[in-house]
């Protein structure tokens, strides 16, 4: 029970499909009786090829089914919808908590040896002002290189290991081009890739993952109290899942990167169900 409300917080999450289950991850090693409500919206992944104008309807229309089933607090768990979305988010839902993902690069600046920062991102998010503006105020003396991954979070998301190993030979390759000891995962897909990226890049090379820092600005505006759950405290987070695509997918997608045989249900939701 958290401070002020009558049961378990419900946070909402929404990602263009299974992304966003990377943070999913912490906030369930994290938090002890939490309620989560997931929607992969992975009938019109990628989200990293979208203009804003749609991002913004659609980051609406998502936004408003989380909270038609109660969702206390949105978590936008895509760089990109948080990049082009989340200002007008918050204009709309004044009085709703929402908590975004963004790029580290702040603390990959502070990190960095030599003073050479990759950003690996969605080509919509490299594009993006709000990056721009984060390079501006958090850069500092550190040089920044921005390296657009397309197709690289859909490969992910589809678990092609066909198609994403040389995806992930090609940018490995295009980080170390840039002499960059610190690589900023600026997609919450990259995470769970994360192991398979850095056996490319070596040891000397330190990847930023936000998650973390996202997990706990989440307890803090619910009022939770962070800690790790153990053996003797195991209450897992309470997790149903929605889709607007293929549900099989994201089970498949659950099993693998939650080891949780939680079942998605497919959500009939058209593109344009709201208008902004």
């Amino acid at each position: 029970m958290t401070d002020g409300l009558r049961r378990p917080a419900r946070v909402g999450i929404f990602d263009s499909g299974t992304g966003g289950l990377s943070i999913l991850r912490h906030l369930d090693s994290q938090t002890s009786g939490l309620r989560a409500l997931y929607l992969a919206d992975n009938r019109y992944l990628p989200y990293g090829d979208k203009p804003t104008s749609w991002l913004e309807r659609r980051a609406a229309t998502l936004t408003s089914v989380l909270l038609e089933r109660g969702a206390d607090l949105v978590l936008v768990a895509c760089n990109t919808a948080t990049t082009h979305t989340i200002a007008a988010l918050r204009t709309r839902w004044p009085d709703v908590p929402f908590v975004g993902v963004e790029p580290g690069i702040k603390p990959a600046a502070r990190l960095s040896r030599n003073h050479n920062v990759a950003v690996m991102a969605t080509p919509a998010t490299i594009q993006s002002q709000r990056l721009r503006q984060l390079i501006d105020e958090h850069a500092g003396d550190a040089e920044i290189h921005l390296v657009p991954c397309p197709g690289l979070a859909d490969a992910i998301e589809r678990a092609d290991d066909v198609a994403l190993s040389p995806l992930l030979d090609q940018t490995a390759q295009r980080l170390l081009a840039t002499r960059a000891d610190t690589v900023v995962l600026g997609c919450t897909h990259y995470p769970l890739i994360a192991d398979r990226l850095a056996e490319r890049l070596g040891p000397k090379v330190h990847l930023i993952d936000t998650a973390p820092a996202v997990v706990r600005r989440v307890q803090h505006l619910l009022g939770m109290t962070p800690h790790s759950r153990t053996p003797t405290h195991t209450e897992p987070v309470q997790l149903q899942v929605l889709c607007t695509g293929d549900a099989a997918q994201i089970d498949r997608a659950l099993l693998r990167w939650l080891d949780t045989a939680v079942h998605c249900t497919h959500l009939d939701l058209p593109e344009a169900t709201t208008s902004t």
